[in-house]
């Protein structure tokens, strides 16, 4: 027998450690070259871990197991025989064996023994594996065993229902408490956070932006834009290009702060915060202050539906040098974004919506939006962060300079 040990290979340069996921292959299964086996969550990002030859899979590490780099999860036996020779010589006896099935039982097969995906939806479920018929092999219960057992268990419910009666008060509020392990993602996230507010000197300024100009830009020319480019023209473009041609004329919010040093850069790679089930990650866009609207749109819709299937790889993550935020896609009036250590500033955008505002010396109603910049003060003055804030309002409110670059 030859057997190849599956490690947990090196993610990036900063991470040592990593929770294992979801296992997407059964325990005893033959699995091909290129498959991916289990999930790996690590502080950026969740990857897939492949199969590097074909076999059978030995599962050793558990979902949520906490491993170092280099960990083994599974072993792989490389001179098993394929599936069409296991079915095979699998078939004949199949028929004989029928009648000794409670025997199988009995002695602790697989039989009713659920995959750990499967194991997982059940118990989310609350339904006991002895009452679901397995379809894999030896009867195992297989992952879709488990999510058609909703439908095919409702007897189950009724059974529950008298316990959690017993444990809610006589009006019938419910005191339920479900406690869930933090993701690596989340603890990540939660101590990014709190280094960012203990060791920047944060402050926010705040400006508003009146839409009226570039939504009307945008009514006349999308349908051309989409037919030409073949993807929708949104506001993140003209923000992130307003940022890129902001961030030229006022350096010190494009630098970070490297021990007793400040690294300033030529370049624009802007963070684009995204909402995933998972959590709040930001891919960056790399050289952004090169790319024109199209390309930028193009590039915003990649990350996003990567980071929504959780398929950001750490490069698409890492080394940005600002970053935006649109908290208006969920109704945000105002709010201050916290900055992305070690970067120096932060732009949030909230939603658009109708005030009235001094035209020309007289009241109009237009579409407006409320800017926030969070930056620190160690390194950005207010001067400079009022400076960047009031560079992005002219170019937004006048987008014609966002093609002249005026």
């Amino acid at each position: 027998m030859s057997v190849v040990k599956i490690v947990i290979p090196p993610i990036g340069e900063s991470i040592t450690e990593v929770t294992l996921g979801e296992w997407l292959v059964e325990d005893g299964s033959y699995v091909n070259e290129g498959d991916e086996l289990v999930e790996v969550e690590s502080d950026k990002a969740t990857l897939p871990l492949p199969a590097e030859q074909s076999g059978v899979i030995k599962i050793i590490a558990s979902e949520g197991d906490d491993l170092e780099i280099g960990a083994v999860v599974a072993e792989l036996d490389t001179s098993a025989s394929a599936p069409a020779e296991e079915s095979s010589s699998s078939d004949a006896p199949e028929p004989p064996s029928a009648p000794s099935a409670p025997s199988a039982e009995a002695s602790g097969g697989d039989k009713n023994y659920p995959s750990p995906a499967a194991g997982k939806i059940l118990a989310e479920k609350g339904i006991d594996a002895n009452s679901v018929s397995g379809s894999g092999k030896d009867g195992r219960i297989t992952k879709a065993d488990a999510m058609a057992a909703n439908k095919s268990a409702p007897a189950e419910k009724p059974k529950e229902a008298p316990e959690v009666q017993a444990q809610v008060p006589s009006g019938g509020a419910s005191r339920e408490v479900r406690v869930e392990k933090m993701s690596r993602l989340r603890k990540t996230i939660a101590k990014r956070l709190t280094e960012a507010k203990n060791s920047t000197a944060m402050l926010t300024t705040f400006n508003e932006v009146d839409m009226h100009n570039v939504m009307e830009l945008r009514k006349r020319y999308k349908d051309q834009f989409k037919d030409k480019h073949e993807i929708g023209l949104g506001f993140m473009s003209f923000f992130t290009k307003a940022c890129t041609l902001a961030l030229k004329e006022v350096p010190g919010v494009n630098a970070q702060i490297d021990g007793e040093t400040i690294k300033y850069h030529d370049y624009a790679d802007v963070g684009i915060a995204v909402s995933t089930p998972k959590g709040l990650v930001v891919p960056v866009i790399k050289n952004a202050e090169s790319l024109n609207l199209a390309q930028i749109e193009k590039e915003v819709r990649r990350l996003a539906l990567k980071g929504r299937d959780g398929k950001l790889t750490v490069d698409e993550m890492s080394g940005g040098t600002f970053t935006i935020t649109n908290g208006g896609v969920f109704g945000s009036m105002l709010s201050t974004p916290i900055i992305n250590i070690p970067q120096s500033a932060i732009l949030g955008m909230h939603n658009i919506v109708e005030r009235p505002v001094a035209v020309n010396g007289q009241v109009v109603i237009h579409p407006v939006m409320y800017l926030a910049l969070s930056y620190d003060h160690r390194i950005v003055d207010g001067k400079e962060s009022v400076t960047f804030l009031k560079r992005v309002k002219e170019l937004i409110e006048d987008p014609a300079r966002l093609l002249l670059e005026v």
